[in-house]
């Protein structure tokens, strides 16, 4: 049996359990002999925490798989057949900032929209590329399976600027939407076909039963119709969408299509829950406070029911079954962002798309979109072009691409709060963003 060696970036997340639960659920398909769990000087506390239990949880499994804890990335990256990455540059005291700031200002204030999004972005991919010349050099047949947000961005700054395509994104958002839409419908996932297509966090799919009867229109009426209200995202309050616009889209949104849809009705929310409660972001280190009091406990070998409360559900089915799925050439259909390459016939060729692929021993393999209508693609097209300008500012520092991103944003007000907001931001990132502040008009 050949050795496996998994490297897991951020290995002191509060998600790390999943990624154990979910390599422990595949082991007979994928016995992974080496898991290395890698952090930084400042989650050394967490690394041991979470390390500890995911030592723990492999030793009640009974599997035999070495679980190392380690500030050297190096070293753990030598020789791995495949990295995750789930990490959070500036911690989640980042994200507060990335919320906080906006908000102030009468903007919506959130983790991957707006222009939150397009600061975790700037911070996120200059590391995230930094961690492809390392596999380059010490692990080149190895694939970045990534979890860190926002996903569709750092795919493709790894694709376009990193120039290393075995990489796959990853977001729980699709798992989660087949899981409980097929519900809705009364069937069982397996008996449900789900087309998938747009970006990350701006996608729209169909449903089509093994009678081959599309379902689309029937889920939509199920979900948005008079009286009825889903929500599959922890930090996003129940779709309550205007029905005739769903109706007329034929396919059903992915729910952070509310910042763009229902912005108005969304912005009000958040700044009521600012006023009040503060942002998401406090709630989730609150959350997060408590979930590693749990990790410590001495006996606890399994993965506690609280996680759910993160957002992160069915995170392992999303990571763990793309491994597995790609190691073993399973050909199990999921949804990730990968290179569109005419899959969108909407979008650059070379951009990340988020598509419904088969996974194979060779990756993602899409399957053909082809157009949008004007409904969807006016918007696609407008946060693609806002990304390209983001992953670009990222790489290349420059103060007026990024105004342009921001200017650009259908999130953020344009003009003077748009300027503010973005050098407030700069400001207080100054740390991360190494290859920005000299360029800062102060």
């Amino acid at each position: 049996m050949s050795k496996l060696k998994v490297v897991t970036i951020g290995g002191g997340s509060s998600y790390t359990p999943e990624l154990v639960e979910g390599f422990i659920k595949r082991y007979q398909e994928f016995p992974i002999s080496e898991l290395w769990l890698v952090d930084i000087e400042e989650g050394k506390h967490k690394l041991e925490i979470v390390g500890a239990m995911a030592k723990r949880m492999v030793q009640a499994a009974g599997i035999d798989c070495e679980v190392h804890l380690t500030l050297d990335r190096k070293a753990a990256l030598k020789d791995a057949d495949f990295v995750t990455t789930q990490l959070r540059v500036g911690l989640l005291d980042a994200r507060i900032l990335d919320e906080r700031i906006p908000l102030s200002h009468g903007l919506i204030g959130q983790e991957t929209n707006g222009a939150g999004g397009i600061f975790k972005a700037l911070r996120t991919i200059p590391v995230i590329l930094e961690i492809v010349e390392e596999m380059k050099e010490l692990c080149p047949a190895a694939w970045l399976i990534n979890f860190t947000n926002p996903a569709g961005m750092v795919t493709e700054a790894v694709l376009r600027y990193g120039k290393w395509d075995k990489v796959v994104g990853l977001c729980n958002i699709p798992v989660n939407a087949v899981v409980e839409e097929a519900e809705i419908l009364q069937e069982k996932p397996e008996d449900l076909f789900f087309q998938f297509a747009g970006i990350n966090h701006l996608h729209w799919h169909t449903v089509v039963d093994k009678f081959g009867h599309n379902r689309t229109d029937e889920l939509i009426q199920k979900m948005y119709g008079e009286g009825n209200s889903q929500s599959i995202v922890a930090n996003i309050k129940d779709n309550e969408l205007i029905l005739e616009q769903v109706e007329n889209l034929h396919m059903v949104p992915c729910p952070y299509h509310n910042y763009y849809y229902y912005t108005d009705k969304m912005l009000a929310e958040e700044l009521v829950d600012f006023k009040n409660h503060g942002t998401r972001a406090e709630k989730v280190k609150e959350i997060e406070a408590e979930l590693f009091e749990l990790y410590k406990d001495p006996n606890l070998d399994y993965k506690p029911q609280q996680l759910a409360e993160r957002g992160g559900a069915r995170y392992s089915d999303a990571a763990c079954e793309t491994i597995s799925s790609i190691y073993n050439d399973k050909r199990t259909v999921m949804t990730v962002s990968t290179k569109n390459n005419g899959t969108i016939s909407d979008l650059p060729a070379d951009s990340a798309v988020e598509v419904t692929c088969m996974l194979t021993g060779n990756g993602p393999v899409p399957y053909t979109f082809g157009s949008f209508k004007p409904q969807e693609r006016g918007l696609l097209q407008l946060m693609k072009a806002m990304e390209e300008l983001t992953i670009e500012a990222a790489v290349t520092g420059d103060y007026g691409t990024l105004l342009q991103a921001f200017t650009m944003n259908p999130l953020i007000t344009s003009g003077d709060v748009a300027k503010t907001v973005m050098e407030e931001l700069l400001i207080v990132h100054k740390k991360y963003l190494p290859n920005f502040f000299e360029k800062v008009p102060v």
